[in-house]
Formats: structure tokens, C-alpha cells, sequence
């Protein structure tokens, strides 16, 4: 018997010390280099299905991050770190009120959580994107490329460029030249006594009609482009450039100057003045597109004086920044008008 004990002391004195050792031991030193993640990237998400930017820096003591994912506005990340074996781990929160109370007030808040996971190949990464479902019993995935993206170049000389010949986009009296970006969705631009107007009407109880964006047939480069556009109160679309950039159109008359202001790049460059008019009136727009600078004059006032725009706004049709394209008027969000619409293209 004591024999036995003695047996038995000495194995729990073994696995007690072999315990410890694993505890203790340390773990290899990681080799990072977050230098070929730095840098902004456009999105291919879902093979091409729609289209994301990505900005990765490093600040003083921290990394940080801005995106864009599909639509919307391009947003700060809420975490951004270097994980095992370079994968970069990007991660997107938003807070989703689970319960109110009687006076519908929230009383319990959680933060959703989307993640991306980011490898790097060459001047290509590819990952995916995981995001929970709001039960938190599932997730949903998508994968995605990019495409680093060379510095933007300097300002251009306005002064300098040379011009073509003007192309009216808009004859007045029907949709030639125009078609939907989705055909399966419902066109809700009709020509109403000269002017190309849009009205995405809804009907309380009927089913949801999805509307689709318009489209010029043609692709262009870069231009300048002149249009006169009337917005009812509260309601709101776009002008694309080359299917890529918005210029917003809002009712944001006497309004704080943001980013998504009448005449505004969409969430990327804020108008230096509001020059709006009252809702219901037509307000002109005239708008360069140049070395991916955008300059903005709205009603005789230049509110944007040839800024940089380093990627792609929400919705974008594509993420080649140096591609060709169409010009896009926005059908799915309210009803808005337009007219004298002309696009003169600049001659390289």
C-alpha cells in the first residue's frame, strides 16, 4: 500500500510540474509587417456584385482604418489589428437596441460586430467578410479582392485643359441614349414636357417596387458636365461620374455644411459654402471631373475648388477609378428632375 501512494505522489508531481512548464512557455515572437497593407484599396466584393474602399495608416502608436462596403458613406472601423500569419482583421460595429422599455426607451444596447479578414498578395489582397445576423445564431460571409491604388496626382491646371466638342445628353423628348443599370428593376424616369423627371412612387399595403438607376449608353472619361436639377422638399438623388463618384442631390437647403449636402461628394468632400436653393426650385450644376479631382460649382458658386477623391462613393458601378464611364442619375431613392443636361468631354 505504501508503495502505491508513493507511486501515485510521484505521478501527480509530474504531470503537476509537466502542467507548469506548458503554462509558462512562451510563445514564438510573430513576424509583422503591416508596411504592404498600408496604403487605400479599391473592392471587388461578391465578384463584382458591388464595390468597397479600403485606407489602412499608420498613425503615431495605433493603426487605423477608414471603408466603405457597398453603399453608404465611407466610415472609421471601430478596431484594426496584425493577426497570426499577416491575416489583417479589420472590424466594422454598430449598436442594435434589443429591448425598450414602456416609454420606448432602450435599455439594452449590443454591439454588432462585422469582421474582415485580409490577406496580401503582391499589389492584391483578397479576404472575406464575415457578418452576424441579428439573432446571433448565424453568420453570413462574402468574399472579396482589391486593388491597391497609386497616390492620387497632384491638382490639375484648369486653366489649361483643352475641350471637345458638347454632347447633350438629354434630348427632351424620350429615354434615347439612357437605359437602366438593372434591367429586371422598374424604371420610374419618364419624359414630362421637356424634362426628364423620376418619380419612384410606393403604394401603402402593395408590394415594394424596386427601382433602378439610369444610365447614359455612352462611357466617358473625363469632363465637365452641366445640368439643371429641381428636388421636392425632402427628397434626395445623385449625379455619378463615370459610374464611380456621386455628386449629391438633396433638399439640404439652409442646412449645416456635411459631406452629403446638395452638391457634395458623396461623404468624401464637404461643400465649402451651402449654396443650395429652396426645395422645389431648378438649381444649376456645373461639375469637372479631372486626374481624380472634382470641382463643384452649384448656382454660380463654387462650393468644391478641384479636390482629390481617393476612391470610389456608395454605389459605385465598378472599382477601376481609371476606368471609363456612364453618367448615373440615382431612381431609387425619391422623386427629383432634370434638364439641359451636357457633358463636354476634356482632350488629354
Amino acid at each position: 500500500m505504501k508503495t502505491t501512494i508513493i507511486f501515485i505522489a510521484f505521478v501527480i508531481t509530474s504531470l503537476s510540474i509537466t502542467s507548469y512548464k506548458v503554462e509558462t512557455k512562451e510563445a514564438p515572437v510573430q513576424k509583422t509587417d503591416i508596411s504592404e497593407f498600408l496604403g487605400q484599396w479599391t473592392i471587388d466584393i461578391d465578384n463584382g456584385s458591388s464595390v468597397g474602399w479600403i485606407e489602412v495608416r499608420q498613425e503615431d502608436n495605433y493603426l487605423d482604418a477608414d471603408i466603405l462596403w457597398g453603399g453608404g458613406s465611407v466610415l472609421p472601423v471601430s478596431a484594426i489589428f496584425l493577426a497570426k500569419d499577416n491575416v489583417l482583421i479589420i472590424q466594422r460595429s454598430n449598436d442594435v437596441v434589443r429591448k425598450r422599455d414602456e416609454n420606448n426607451n432602450p435599455v439594452r444596447i449590443q454591439e454588432v460586430a462585422n469582421w474582415l479578414e485580409i490577406t496580401r498578395n503582391g499589389d492584391k489582397i483578397d479576404g472575406i467578410l464575415l457578418s452576424p445576423r441579428r439573432n446571433g445564431l448565424s453568420v453570413d460571409s462574402a468574399l472579396f479582392i482589391g486593388t491597391k491604388l497609386p497616390p492620387v496626382p497632384p491638382a490639375p491646371d484648369l486653366t489649361s485643359l483643352k475641350f471637345g466638342t458638347p454632347v447633350s445628353l438629354f434630348n427632351g423628348k424620350d429615354l434615347t441614349g439612357w437605359k437602366l443599370i438593372n434591367e429586371k428593376q422598374t424604371n420610374g424616369f419618364k419624359v414630362v414636357d421637356g424634362v426628364l423627371v423620376n418619380d419612384p412612387l410606393q403604394t401603402e399595403g402593395a408590394p415594394h417596387i424596386s427601382y433602378g438607376n439610369l444610365r447614359t449608353v455612352k462611357e466617358f472619361e473625363d469632363f465637365n458636365l452641366k445640368l439643371e436639377v429641381n428636388v421636392p422638399a425632402g427628397s434626395n438623388s445623385g449625379v455619378y461620374l463615370r459610374g464611380i463618384y456621386e455628386i449629391q442631390v438633396l433638399d439640404s437647403y439652409k442646412r449645416e455644411l456635411n459631406p452629403h449636402n446638395m452638391g457634395a461628394v458623396y461623404s468624401r468632400v464637404k461643400p465649402t459654402s451651402g449654396a443650395e436653393k429652396p426645395a422645389g426650385e431648378w438649381q444649376s450644376m456645373d461639375i469637372t471631373l479631372c486626374d481624380r479631382h472634382v470641382t463643384v460649382i452649384l448656382n454660380g458658386t463654387k462650393i468644391i475648388d478641384n479636390q482629390p477623391v481617393y476612391g470610389p462613393t456608395g454605389d459605385a458601378m465598378h472599382s477601376d477609378v481609371f476606368a471609363p464611364g456612364p453618367v448615373y442619375l440615382q431612381g431609387d431613392h425619391g422623386k427629383v428632375s432634370y434638364r439641359n443636361i451636357v457633358l463636354t468631354p476634356i482632350i488629354n
